[in-house]
């Protein structure tokens, strides 16, 4: 079953890209192309990206990207921006936008705070979902955004940050840390305080006096100001169950990133998440010539043998290697599609070079949504 990328960018329903997969298998690339495609076939794109090479912002002809969306010149049709995801600087915008100026401020200096922010597993990809949330929001700017997600070695850990950081900022070790602040002046909050006090001094020795006084600081500040965490995290989770939502498993044909990406479809559909596919990178093309990949390498071997046609000889053996590593994929390839054989997948052939700008993203675009690609 091909994969028909143009039917999703041209879909007004569509309103999400996610690409997903394995590290080093072309994410970012291949989200920044289907911007750039979905903002020449008409519409208005957001791309955000996660760590992208300085060359993929060159690419797209700007100087530098960062946590603002920018515009990227040149798009005849659409529009097209992109953005590259601070970390920190969403949290610090997801603090300031639901406090006071003063407990904004008593919270952004906090030392927890800061560690939390910049290192607590998980925050990354919470906050790449907090940006979508934001830039969703302002529908009125962008109909489609594509978001390449974090690398990550578990593919897992995109769909269950937003939770478990919910799970900690709302959870019972916030309750219990918070507990008698909620309950001083009552019988209860007396009895909740000398409990609370036992509990402390036995962090204090494993943590340290310093470090448990931030995080006191930190709790007493966030009590009020994070209490819908975990709404926020299951809103997120709704947007991206939303049939408006296209997952696109990104993958290349190797054994390790195709594991990846079988083990990351099976996730998607046990959650049901919106699948639109496989796209499938730097797979081998080689011209059809009639020959068997024996033939071809027996001609080299009699070629050598003979010492004569040297160049025509190496080329031959250079031709049988590529046919070798295209069995190779082609094998590796159908053994994903038997096991998922309602995934529908799009070839995408290896490029002789890097992306170096727009008209190298349009290639890649091309390859997206070329379905007769000779593989």
């Amino acid at each position: 079953m091909t994969l028909d990328i143009d039917a999703i960018l041209t879909d007004p329903t569509k309103h999400i890209i996610v690409c997903t997969g394995a590290g080093g298998v072309g994410k970012t690339t291949t989200a920044a192309a289907l911007g750039l495609r979905a903002a020449e076939l008409g519409r208005n794109v957001c791309v955000l990206t996660i760590d992208p090479a300085r060359r993929l912002a060159q690419a797209m002809g700007l100087t530098e990207l960062d946590n603002t969306p920018r515009p990227v010149p040149g798009i005849p049709n659409g529009s097209l921006s992109a953005m590259m995801l601070d970390m920190k600087r969403t949290f610090d915008e997801v603090v300031q936008s639901h406090s006071d100026p003063e407990r904004a401020q008593q919270i952004l200096s906090n030392p927890f705070y800061q560690a939390l922010s910049s290192s607590f597993a998980g925050t990354q990809e919470y906050m790449a979902m907090e940006k979508l949330g934001q830039l969703r929001a302002d529908d009125s700017q962008w109909d489609l955004i594509v978001v390449d997600t974090p690398p990550s070695r578990n593919a897992l850990d995109f769909l269950d940050a937003p939770a478990r950081l919910g799970s900690f900022l709302d959870g019972r070790f916030i309750r219990i840390l918070t507990a008698p602040a909620r309950g001083a002046g009552r019988g209860i909050g007396r009895i909740a305080a000398l409990g609370f006090g036992i509990f402390t001094n036995v962090l204090s020795k494993l943590l340290g006096t310093q470090v448990l006084a931030d995080v006191g600081n930190f709790v007493a500040a966030i009590d009020t100001t994070f209490g819908g965490f975990r709404e926020r995290a299951d809103a997120t989770y709704a947007l991206l169950k939303d049939s408006g939502t296209a997952f696109i498993v990104v993958a290349v044909p190797e054994r390790d990133a195709l594991r990846e990406a079988a083990y990351f479809v099976e996730r998607l559909n046990q959650d049901e998440m919106p699948l639109g596919g496989l796209i499938l990178n730097r797979v081998q093309e080689v011209p059809e010539t009639g020959l068997t990949q024996d033939q071809v390498m027996a001609a080299a071997q009699k070629l050598t043998a003979e010492n004569t046609g040297a160049l025509t000889a190496a080329l031959l053996g250079l031709h049988a290697e590529r046919m070798e590593i295209k069995g190779r994929q082609k094998h590796l390839a159908s053994r994903f599609t038997a096991a998922h054989p309602s995934v529908p997948a799009q070839p995408v052939p290896a490029m002789t070079q890097d992306v170096h700008d727009l008209e190298g993203l349009r290639e890649i675009g091309a390859a997206l949504a070329n379905q007769e690609i000779n593989w």
